[in-house]
């Protein structure tokens, strides 16, 4: 009895989105489009392997949470990194931790989304970078002693954006103290989940 009151409370005490929300809930590559002040990028995500992570990428898309953000971590040949800084270069809230899911036998490879977290294995939250890496990043992967970075889908359109965006020139943000800021600043206007076909 116990074992089924636990159960039943795991269950309902799951915040929506990692419970799928019914956005595209039979969609397992579903697709978001994030419109940049550079061009446009597109990716298909993994529902399958990593479907807390997309769950939250959608639920947070649909809320229009990535809108009006900035790319603020550009590593040439490395990441480009956003998702959760505004313009001013001010964070927005950390809300709502995802549980790591970098063993799902996905790995950061180049043109690769994955989420961005601190040291600790689950707190990813909302930030995500690109892998930029033609080799690919093998140091973010899993292994047998440290856990990785969960990467949940792949771009299929707008590699050519990225690169250009890898590319800029970068330094150090005196208000926040980050460094491999982009001196130009690189909007993300909108993103969007696309529908499906």
């Amino acid at each position: 009895m116990y074992k089924i009151f636990l159960i039943i409370t795991l269950i309902f005490c799951q915040p929506a989105w990692a419970l799928g929300e019914a956005i595209q809930p039979e969609n397992s590559y579903p697709q978001v489009k994030l419109i940049t002040s550079m061009g446009d990028i597109v990716v298909e995500l993994e529902r399958r392997r990593a479907p807390l992570t997309v769950n939250k990428f959608l639920h947070l898309t649909k809320n229009k949470e990535y809108d009006n953000t900035i790319f603020h971590r550009v590593i040439t040949k490395f990441v480009v990194q956003g998702g959760g800084v505004t313009p001013d270069m001010k964070q927005k809230p950390a809300n709502n931790q995802i549980a790591n899911e970098s063993g799902n036998g996905l790995t950061n490879d180049y043109g690769t989304i994955a989420m961005a977290r601190e040291s600790s294995p689950h707190t990813a939250s909302r930030q995500f970078y690109f892998n930029m890496n033609p080799d690919g990043n093998n140091n973010l992967n899993p292994n047998p002693r440290h856990w990785g970075y969960t990467v949940f889908g792949s771009v299929i359109s707008g590699m050519d954006v990225l690169e250009r965006i890898s590319n800029l020139h970068t330094g150090s943000d005196s208000k926040m103290g980050w460094q491999d800021v982009p001196l130009t600043t690189i909007h993300l206007k909108q993103a969007i989940i696309l529908p499906e076909f």
